[in-house]
């Protein structure tokens, strides 16, 4: 087994052990692309979540935070260009009825690629060569028919001039014979090449019209490389598929109440962005914000993908972290770079492996129809370098179809220079699961301390589930958990996230803490009660990644945690 696979193994095993993920609906059979987060799980994403919120709202004074709802109607995501455009590419296998994600199979597929770009190559060749050929064409053929009507007018001229004038005509004639020669073109000869050059031409953009939807992983040419290269369906192994891939929207769709016509028509919003959009009047009219300014927003968004898969990754149900941040499009290049920057600052707050981050530049056909810019920040999954965060400059697309489809004026009008322009957009777009992945992935540890071997997540303290365990060293001693319990309810009242762990002996509950990444756990012992002077009214503070212990004063304790889950 490759090791991708088994560090996922390791992580969805981890995440249902110790209840931070559990598949959706399990308890009768489960659906796919749908997950529940357990108690660990919900800590972990309340966690990110406010740590998001520190950083992209809380800690800034240009930026407001909104709630939209989960239902949005047609004509808004008709607007937004999601009714008729927001799908993926779908295959459907004839053998067993199983529909696949066509580019599931050929994103990264390097012969697929080098077949587009071999295409694509011979098409501009093709092209190219047709398109000197017409040239050519029309311009001997213009100056044939040019030739025929002076032809005509010399046979008319010759009955009734001197002969010097017929001297002079049979000259040109003569020329005109020789250029006739020269080319081997008659008028019905190059009516028949112009026709084939025409008809070329109509195969070319055919061509070229393939190699487009090939690289969008519609239509024939995907679908015959499936076959011709033997790819088998996943769920009956047979090599059965469709002659075309076509496109399938992602929205779920319903209706609002007990009519069924087209103004009770709704959709699950497919993403948060629209909402803040359809909102940017209100937003204005209510806290008469000033430019440039964001609007951020957590939420549920759904899409009904074909093929779900890789755990948390690819959802049907799933949650973002977006911010528009709306700006003059004379310094889109600056915000851009800004946004990049605090990405970043991001990836080290939270405790993600640089490492493991790179930015990749969209261009050409994978660059969203809205977006002048984009750069993906991918992230090294087991199963491949795949997309974790956006960050998109999306001009000011939104707003002017919202505009437009709504008969509703979305601008801003500055105060100072009264310019009144509809603004434009940054958006940098964190999805919420992919980052609880990516952290589980950053922070698993394998190591030897003590008995055999440990696991740990090294998670940082600021989106730890728990800060902090508090252990009576037995809990058979009424004294002792008395104790550790003043401690834990002290600990508890200050810092929130705290547990209370007395199951089982001392090491086998530090491998528990350690395994679902509690920074630090501290224990109430027999000194704490008996000790001497120095030891007395002292608690022991184990730290998780080291595994060493200190003896610190219960007085002082407050403090030194602080101070520790603060570095």
């Amino acid at each position: 087994m490759e090791q991708g696979d088994t560090q996922m193994e390791k992580i969805v095993s981890l995440a249902k052990k110790r209840g931070f993920i559990f598949q959706g609906n399990e308890l009768y059979g489960g659906l796919a692309g749908i997950y529940d987060y357990g108690p660990l799980g919900s800590l972990l994403k309340h966690n990110v979540k406010e740590l998001w919120l520190k950083q992209f709202v809380f800690s800034r004074e240009d930026t407001y935070l909104l709630d939209a709802a989960l239902l949005m109607g047609e004509n808004a995501l008709t607007a937004s260009g999601h009714v008729g455009g927001f799908s993926d590419p779908l295959i459907e296998c004839l053998g067993c009825g199983h529909k696949e994600r066509v580019d599931n199979f050929l994103e990264n597929d390097s012969s697929y690629q080098f077949l587009l770009e071999s295409l694509e190559k011979e098409e501009k060749n093709i092209r190219s060569k047709i398109d000197e050929s017409i040239k050519d064409a029309h311009t001997y053929l213009s100056k044939t028919k040019e030739l025929s009507s002076d032809l005509e007018s010399i046979y008319e001229y010759i009955g009734n001039k001197s002969e010097q004038s017929i001297l002079d005509k049979l000259k040109l004639l003569d020329e005109y014979s020789s250029f006739l020669n020269m080319t081997d073109f008659s008028i019905k000869g190059m009516d028949e090449k112009l026709n084939l050059a025409e008809k070329s031409l109509a195969i070319s953009d055919e061509l070229s019209r393939l190699v487009k939807e090939g690289r969008k992983y519609l239509g024939k040419l995907p679908a015959t490389f499936l076959k011709k290269n033997k790819t088998k369906c996943p769920v009956c192994k047979k090599v059965a598929w469709a002659d075309e891939a076509h496109e399938f929207n992602l929205m779920f769709k319903t209706q609002l109440g007990s009519s069924s016509d087209s103004s009770s028509t709704a959709y699950l919003r497919p993403e948060t962005a629209q909402g803040i959009f359809v909102n940017y009047k209100n937003v204005m009219d209510s806290m008469h914000p000033k430019i440039p300014f964001g609007i951020a927003q957590i939420g549920k968004a759904f899409r009904n993908e074909i093929t779900p898969r890789n755990f948390i990754f690819r959802l049907r149900e799933f949650e973002q972290m977006e911010m528009e941040y709306f700006i003059h499009e004379r310094d889109w290049e600056k915000y851009f770079e800004y946004w990049r920057e605090q990405m970043h600052e991001w990836f080290r707050r939270v405790g993600l492996d640089e490492s493991r981050i790179h930015e990749k530049e969209v261009t050409g056909s994978d660059l969203a129809h809205y977006s002048k810019r984009t750069i993906d920040f991918e992230f090294d999954y087991p199963f491949g370098r795949k997309e974790l965060y956006g960050l998109a400059y999306r001009t000011n697309y939104d707003l002017s179809k919202h505009s437009e489809h709504s008969k509703t004026k979305l601008q801003y009008t500055d105060p100072y220079t009264h310019e009144t322009f509809v603004p434009h957009v940054i958006e940098p777009s964190l999805g919420l699961e992919r980052t609880i992945l990516a952290l589980l992935l950053s922070a698993y540890r394998e190591d030897t301390l003590g008995n055999g071997t440990r696991v740990y997540l090294a998670f940082k303290p600021e989106v730890a589930p728990y800060k902090v365990a508090v252990f009576p060293l037995v809990r058979n001693k009424e004294h002792i958990v008395a104790k550790a319990r003043e401690v834990y309810s002290a600990l508890k009242e200050q810092f929130g996230n705290v547990v209370w762990d007395d199951n089982g002996n001392i090491g086998k509950r530090y491998r528990r803490q350690d395994e679902i990444g509690t920074p630090f756990t501290i224990v109430v012992d027999y000194e704490t009660l008996e000790g001497d002077d120095v030891q007395r009214d002292t608690v022991t503070v184990r730290d998780r990644d080291t595994g060493e212990q200190e003896r610190v004063a219960i007085e002082k304790l407050s403090a030194f945690l602080e101070e520790k889950l603060r570095s």
